[in-house]
């Protein structure tokens, strides 16, 4: 079973927008699709609930005790980890992931704050049974600002304590698209293409590295 993880210990940079349109994208191919709302505030969740049933099926995982409850025809599961995230309990959630995708969003304490997160992360690498993919996408992006600028020098940029380069993947614009989905239950490739088009082109590269073997160990 494939596990992509979105996690940022920081609340509101938006991984609960990642991880339900990552799930939607994976349902849409014919993949069987779990999705984990790990998060109290509970949005994926949410958004799972009021998915109009004609659109591609997707699982609601459920944890309960700190564990997950999942289907055994399960092929992708995608996690929505909730902020505040650290020591033993950002190691059980990354231990069970292959890929994590972190959100950042256009502010300097949010740049720090992702940085911060990244060290501790590799900090706790060695009690992370395998190696996690991990790459950073810029999110809620207003383009052409300079505070946009700044962040995707940022993390082009960024780097692991040990030197290792993270990969920054895309920029995701600051769309009423991503509003208007989330409050029907649907995801951005679920809309129609003449109104999300740009909005698609800005996904492609993140999706094209989740189709590869570069976002797997």
């Amino acid at each position: 079973m494939r596990t992509i993880l979105v996690l940022n210990p920081k609340g509101g940079c938006g991984k609960s927008t990642l991880a339900t349109n990552i799930a939607g994208y994976f349902a849409m191919q014919g993949k069987r699709v779990a999705l984990a709302d790990c998060d109290p505030q509970g949005s994926s969740r949410d958004w799972l609930k009021i998915r109009p049933d004609h659109l591609a099926r997707i699982e609601s995982a459920k944890v309960k005790d700190g564990k997950l409850e999942i289907e055994n025809t399960t092929e992708i599961l995608v996690l929505d980890s909730p902020a505040s995230l650290h020591n033993q309990k950002l190691v059980s959630i990354t231990r069970a992931a292959q890929t994590a995708i972190i959100p950042v969003l256009p502010s300097p304490i949010d740049m720090r704050a992702a940085e911060r997160f990244l060290a501790e992360l590799v900090g706790l690498r060695n009690k992370i049974s395998r190696k996690v993919r991990i790459t950073t996408v810029a999110n809620r992006v207003r383009e052409d600002t300079i505070v946009a600028a700044k962040l995707e020098h940022y993390l082009e940029k960024l780097k692991l304590p040990n030197g290792d380069k993270i990969p920054f993947m895309t920029m995701l614009r600051a769309s009423q698209n991503y509003l208007h989905a989330a409050e029907t239950g649907m995801t951005i490739f679920e809309l129609a293409p003449s109104r999300t088009y740009y909005d698609r082109e800005q996904w492609a590269p993140l999706l094209s590295w989740l189709n590869s073997s570069r976002s797997i160990p």
